[in-house]
């Protein structure tokens, strides 16, 4: 509300800029919160997954919410460098101070949650839009106060933007790679197929699918082609179904995998033999 009033009253593009991040950080950790929560449901017969793919989607929204700030502060950026406005300084440095503030402590308090939910890291990169916002009108108030160049607020608009875009677009790539089932980042599929063939009574892979529902929670399908007696595969007692869920778990941190054992006869079937 602050940064909306003083953007009137100043003309400021940098508040202009730090109101619409705010704007889209509300929403941000609105959806958050609520997509966190409904990740938790179970899951039904109607959603066999649950409700964990709600904090990607949301990730990917306030992505896209936080470009769109961007380029709108650049068309504006660039029109005001052929027509700089009269930014008045000391009222800009006090806005500014405020808002620095007022992020720092959102960050403080964003912190404190899970580094490794892609929901929560959207939602803490529009924060730190907005601090980098703050900071921005802190430093075009200082060169306004001290030189009264007209083009500073345009000029720290424009460096916001830069900083800003690359890290959402970076966002937005991970949200996109989730979404089309790609394999979770530190999982190469090459070595997992190279660790599964190595387990014994194991000749051939195939069918190997490795991806998340959400950044949280990696999972695994193959096919094991088997040989030797049928209860050194399935069995309990260091059987290859056991070995192989064991290294899945123990090496790579996938502790859901899904493995069907078959023998060489089933390798281009799925339901009968040769």
């Amino acid at each position: 509300m602050l940064g909306g009033v003083g953007a009137l009253l100043t003309g400021s593009l940098a508040l202009l800029a730090d109101l619409g991040h705010l704007l889209t950080d509300a929403g941000a950790l609105a959806a958050a919160v609520v997509a966190a929560a409904l990740a938790t449901r179970p899951a039904s017969r109607h959603r066999t997954f649950g409700l964990g793919r709600v904090e990607v989607l949301v990730a990917g929204l306030n992505a896209l919410a936080l470009v769109a700030v961007v380029a709108w502060v650049a068309v504006e950026g660039i029109e005001r460098l052929f027509t700089p406005a009269e930014i008045p300084g000391l009222p800009l440095l006090v806005l500014g101070a405020a808002g620095l503030v007022g992020n720092v402590v959102s960050l403080l308090i964003l912190a404190g949650g899970d580094r490794g939910n892609m929901n929560m890291r959207g939602a803490m990169l529009h924060v730190l839009g907005d601090a980098l916002g703050s900071v921005g009108v802190i430093a075009a108030a200082l060169v306004l106060i001290t030189t009264g160049w007209p083009y500073a607020d345009t000029v720290a608009s424009l460096l916001i933007a830069l900083l800003i875009l690359p890290r959402a677009v970076g966002l937005l790539r991970e949200v996109w790679h989730v979404l089309l089932e790609g394999a979770p980042a530190g999982i190469e599929v090459d070595e997992v197929r190279g660790a599964l063939l190595a387990v014994e009574g194991v000749t051939e892979v195939h069918d190997l699918h490795i991806w998340a529902i959400n950044d949280r929670t990696p999972s695994l399908s193959a096919h094991l082609v088997v040989e030797g007696p049928e209860e050194n595969a399935t069995g309990c007692d260091g059987s290859v179904l056991d070995r192989s869920a064991a290294l899945l778990k123990e090496r790579f941190g996938l502790a859901h995998s899904t493995l069907q054992l078959e023998r060489h006869a089933h390798t281009v079937h799925e339901s009968t033999c040769d």
